[in-house]
């Protein structure tokens, strides 16, 4: 296994600039999995869900210098926990929840790294603002100060071809763009967190500064 994961994780490492984050995502691997990567050089790794990441944050705490990044949807119920647990949530998917996350932060005196998470296309599947409620919304989010806004997260439909996928990247790039042009007092959008292990190229060919690879480092996810 060791070996296996290692050599996935360098050569992903060999196919991107050395300025792409690697989030390592870690959705039903083990804790012993993860020291694997952790060895191989890997301290961002990415969790779905907040209470599996708990038990495993508990296994590791060993590993200090472990960097982690909540992908998943954030439940209001475990917003709190949520703060308390990443150092990076890539999944603010709302004003409610961000609004949310930013109250908690400050009764946490925590400063979590966000991401909002936009739909480029409709997706029944996936949460997330449109393009016109996320530009609709700037001026609210803005005000939600305890949370550093450092770019934006994306997630194709599924099914899309490959020119289909590169065009969500770039839009994506380009929303950024917008938004950093309009200059907003605490609104950064210096990441942009895009590519899984079947795309992660494309996204970083349009722009990605984070990309989440899971079942390319750590092979298929049990149910």
């Amino acid at each position: 296994m060791s070996d296996s994961i290692a050599e996935q994780i360098a050569n992903i490492r060999a196919s991107i600039p050395p300025s792409v984050r690697l989030v390592a995502v870690t959705k039903t691997v083990s804790a012993d999995a993860i020291r694997v990567a952790y060895a191989a050089g890997v301290r961002d790794f990415g969790e779905n869900r907040v209470q599996e990441a708990e038990a495993k944050q508990e296994q590791l705490r060993d590993l200090t210098d472990i960097t982690w990044h909540l992908i998943g949807h954030v439940q209001s119920n475990k917003a709190a926990r949520a703060i308390a647990n990443f150092d990076w949530i890539h999944s603010v998917d709302s004003l409610k929840l961000a609004k949310r996350l930013d109250r908690l932060a400050r009764e946490q005196s925590r400063s979590p790294h966000v991401c909002f998470q936009v739909k480029i296309l409709p997706d029944p599947n996936k949460y997330g603002w449109t393009v016109p409620e996320l530009m609709a919304d700037l001026p609210k989010l803005d005000a939600c100060t305890a949370l550093k806004i450092q770019g934006l997260m994306t997630i194709p439909p599924q099914g899309l071809d490959e020119t289909e996928t590169r065009s969500v990247f770039e839009a994506t790039r380009e929303l950024a763009d917008r938004i950093r042009s309009q200059n907003w007092d605490h609104i950064q959008m210096r990441e942009l967190s895009m590519g899984m292990s079947a795309d992660y190229l494309l996204a970083v060919e349009a722009g990605a500064t984070l990309i989440r690879p899971g079942q390319s480092i750590f092979g298929k996810r049990k149910i």
